[in-house]
């Protein structure tokens, strides 16, 4: 019998955490939680678990110390951040050190189940096309080992970045919009309503490692009013 997803739920506040706990196994997964930064490090390194759902301010250890440290051993696990803390710098950052998503709180519980399925779908999908050398301009990327090098200088990369790399070279003859990196890389359905800068993030966070200038970039382009483009030379 195939063995079923487990997820981790990292979170301080009880009655959030029991009540995800509660959702997430009456639709089958496996789950487990903490509810202190600490214990939740040590959970989520364990290596036991498909994906994690993490809250941003804990006692002990908050998650953006939980998230930087998690992708400094493991860039392919998922991480799902709850956060009330919605401001732009605290988005960013989550995104910049790994998370693959955010959820705001309060959150929709339906919504969240949606984002959680997204994500481990696609991460099902994508482990089969991970033995892939990309070119983006002078930068060489590894896909397999999320790694890269420009010159002398080495790079890593999370799953997802790979993912958008991957899915923009496959469609490198137009631009892709974003709603589109949405459905076909975090794997959302096209009806549900999602307010997000996800995209924008993960965008500028790649064009910081693959761009001679960010701020003028020439492999990673964006196309006023259609999307993003990885320029067929890159």
């Amino acid at each position: 019998m195939e063995r079923k997803i487990r997820l981790l739920v990292i979170e301080d506040e009880t009655a959030i955490r029991t009540g995800l706990v509660d959702v997430f196994v009456f639709h089958g997964y496996e789950v487990d939680s903490a509810q202190d930064g600490n214990a939740g490090l040590a959970k989520a390194l364990s290596g036991q678990f498909d994906l994690i759902l993490l809250d941003l301010m804990l006692p002990g250890m908050d998650g953006f110390e939980i998230c930087n440290a998690i992708r400094q051993v493991d860039r392919d696990l998922p991480i799902i951040m709850l956060t009330a803390k919605v401001s732009d710098d605290d988005i960013i950052r989550g995104l910049e050190l790994g998370a693959d998503d955010y959820v705001g709180k309060p959150f929709s519980v339906a919504q969240l189940v949606l984002r959680v399925k997204a994500v481990l779908r696609r991460s099902k999908v994508v482990a089969q096309l991970a033995n892939q050398i990309l070119l983006a301009g002078e930068v060489e990327i590894d896909a397999q080992n999320l790694a890269g090098r420009r010159g002398t200088e080495e790079l890593t990369f999370t799953r997802r970045e790979i993912d958008i790399l991957q899915y923009l070279k496959a469609n490198s003859e137009r631009p892709v919009p974003r709603e589109e990196l949405l459905q076909r890389v975090w794997g959302y359905a096209s009806d549900v309503d999602l307010e997000t800068r996800t995209v924008d993030i993960h965008i500028a966070k790649l064009r910081r490692k693959i761009e001679p200038d960010p701020k003028v970039p020439i492999n990673l382009v964006t196309v006023r009013g259609a999307g993003y483009r990885l320029m067929p030379d890159g």
